[in-house]
């Protein structure tokens, strides 16, 4: 006897969800990947246009040594929990969409 109000697992791993899921994830990597880009050369630049700037003291640091040792490490640190925390929350959402899917066609 089987429960027919529950969808068949393997629709999970059709195309058109997983082409959905890659896409959004994506989307998601694009984000991330530019917001540490934008770091990671803003400060050469930075250091490059406003030399004077950058050389300010901060805490016992110039300011671009500061950026450079010791918030870059934590700013990398919270894209990864932004990236793992966002593309797990697609994956369920994504999921939920397609028993929804799933279950309506029954």
């Amino acid at each position: 006897m089987s429960d027919t109000s529950r969808p068949d697992p393997g629709f999970i791993h059709s195309d058109a969800f997983l082409h959905g899921l890659m896409k959004r994830q994506l989307r998601l990597s694009i984000i991330c990947g530019a917001s540490f880009m934008l770091v990671l050369l803003g400060l050469p630049l930075a250091n490059y246009l406003a030399p004077a700037f950058m050389a300010q003291r901060v805490g016992g640091f110039t300011l671009s040594w500061l950026v450079l040792g010791v918030l870059f490490f934590p700013y990398v640190w919270i894209i990864s929990k932004i990236f793992i925390t966002r593309s797990m929350a697609l994956e369920d959402d994504e999921v939920k969409r397609a028993v929804a899917a799933e279950n309506s066609k029954i």
